[in-house]
């Protein structure tokens, strides 16, 4: 939110004879053009500039021009309503706004202006500069509650996109039939990122007085064999559940989304699907655009149907079915907690 700084005017009478009824003082210097009016009673044409400024303000002269007021009440209420609207706006915080999915649901907030204050929390600079640079996005560690402060204070709703991201292992050659080996950086493994990470913008999030927390996760948490708990010996899954049952715990009105496979593909054009316990993995309809996941974040800020609730969630194919536009309906099915 922008501040709003009162500039006092600054009043100087060393060179101005004293008011009378004939002898009506201007300032000698305009700040802005530079332009001098004449020491001398009213007889010539005042120096055409935009603005004035008065040495004296209980003159005779200033009586001359009541619009000043007028401007200043009309300056006045037009701020107190541009105050009043925004205070009607919802403030979100996006975490991982540098990421793939939470690139686009903080552009999605951005362009959302009359319903929402975007923020984003990103892990570098550089992210920062990579989605823009504004002031509306802070740098912080997830690791470290502490750095999450600022970036907290004033939110109504928190969208956490933050995840530990596998790295492929060097000298890997598909054509000899190799499988891929993967791995985690030091410091940014699952358990760090997924479980601490998390827990940490839950608490400082509670703290703050968040009203809502929507928390994207991962199909495939009910297995503990799943394939991606391999990866790099992470147990990735095993540690996004137990940041899910911790902010399902929490108090805090929340929303966890377990996606299925990441698309990036267009959004917008497909039938969503909302599922449990991973049976959407049984069936052919187990992957989502992106797009799609970032506009279910966003419309699971709208509807109290959203709250208290976790559920999977695909997409059929592109051309079968209706692509989803009614999202109280797709979230009144979800009667899952947890």
């Amino acid at each position: 939110m922008a501040t709003f700084t009162r500039v006092p005017l600054v009043f100087s009478t060393s060179t101005l004879p004293p008011a009378t009824a004939s002898s009506k003082p201007l300032n000698r210097h305009c700040h802005k053009c530079n332009c001098v009016a004449s020491a001398s009673p009213l007889t010539r044409k005042v120096p055409e500039c935009s603005s004035l400024s008065f040495l004296n303000t209980r003159s005779s002269f200033s009586s001359q021009i009541p619009s000043l007021s007028a401007r200043q009440n009309k300056g006045f209420r037009r701020t107190a309503a541009v105050l009043a609207s925004m205070a009607d706006l919802s403030t979100v915080l996006v975490t991982g706004a540098g990421g793939r999915t939470g690139q686009i649901v903080y552009k999605k907030l951005k362009e959302g202006s009359d319903q929402f204050v975007a923020r984003g929390l990103v892990r570098t600079p550089e992210s920062k500069e990579t989605i823009g640079g504004a002031d509306d996005v802070f740098v912080g560690d997830i690791r470290d509650s502490a750095t999450l402060v600022p970036a907290m204070q004033g939110v109504d709703a928190l969208v956490i996109l933050t995840s530990a991201v596998p790295k492929m292992k060097p000298g890997f050659d598909p054509t000899k039939g190799e499988r891929p080996e993967f791995y985690f950086e030091d410091g940014a493994y699952p358990e760090q990122v997924d479980w601490i990470g998390q827990k940490n913008q839950i608490d400082v999030a509670k703290e703050a007085g968040v009203k809502q927390i929507v928390l994207v996760g991962s199909m495939g948490g009910t297995n503990p064999n799943h394939p991606l708990n391999s990866l790099g010996n992470g147990n990735i899954l095993v540690w996004k559940r137990k940041a899910e049952q911790y902010l399902a715990d929490s108090g805090v009105p929340y929303t966890i989304i377990r996606a299925g496979g990441l698309q990036d593909r267009e959004g917008g054009i497909r039938e969503l699907l909302v599922g449990k316990d991973d049976e959407l993995l049984q069936t052919e309809t187990k992957t989502i655009a992106r797009p799609d996941v970032a506009e279910v974040c966003i419309q699971a800020l709208k509807f109290e149907d959203a709250k208290f609730k976790a559920f999977d969630l695909a997409s059929k194919p592109e051309g079968v079915g209706t692509p989803t536009k009614d999202f109280k309906a797709l979230f009144s099915q979800i009667t899952t907690r947890f």
